[in-house]
């Protein structure tokens, strides 16, 4: 029984650790449908600037917002390492988010996330959910709930 609860209290959790402009961002791979290289997006009219347009991902039209724009920082400089992270998360349809960069994957346990509060003004601590300790760095963990909500 008490191994029991240990193990609920230290759950390690995976995420994939991408990179905007020069920060860590991580998103809990649970949502995290499929990883694609940067294609063509249509624009679309009359939406927020953050939102880039749509891809045809294997017939599948899906929308793609910039992760960057959406957080407040500057325009989105397209290079051979962007992707388009797909995201399936059960309250939104899916979606894809342009990054920079996807680094690694890493686990994290609970004991190595801080609990952080932000000023909820501040457009980049408004997505976060907390800060992980990862060997010298620190990865901000992205809430996806809030970053997608009122889409």
């Amino acid at each position: 029984m008490a191994n029991e609860l240990s193990t609920n209290v230290n759950e390690i959790v995976q995420y994939i650790v991408i990179r905007i402009g020069d920060e860590q961002y991580g998103i809990d791979i649970k949502y995290i449908d499929n990883i694609v290289r940067m294609q063509q997006i249509t624009r679309v009219p009359q939406v927020p600037d953050y939102f880039k347009g749509v891809i045809n991902l294997r017939g599948e039209v899906l929308p793609v917002l910039s992760l960057r724009l959406k957080m407040g920082l500057q325009k989105d400089e397209i290079t051979k390492d962007t992707r388009i992270i797909i995201i399936k998360m059960e309250a939104h349809e899916a979606i894809g988010v342009l990054v920079d960069s996807v680094k690694e994957v890493v686990n994290l346990s609970t004991a190595e996330i801080e609990r952080v509060g932000f000023d909820r003004g501040e457009d980049r601590g408004a997505y976060a959910m907390g800060i992980g300790k990862h060997e010298d760095g620190l990865i901000t963990l992205l809430d996806m709930d809030l970053v997608l909500q009122g889409l």
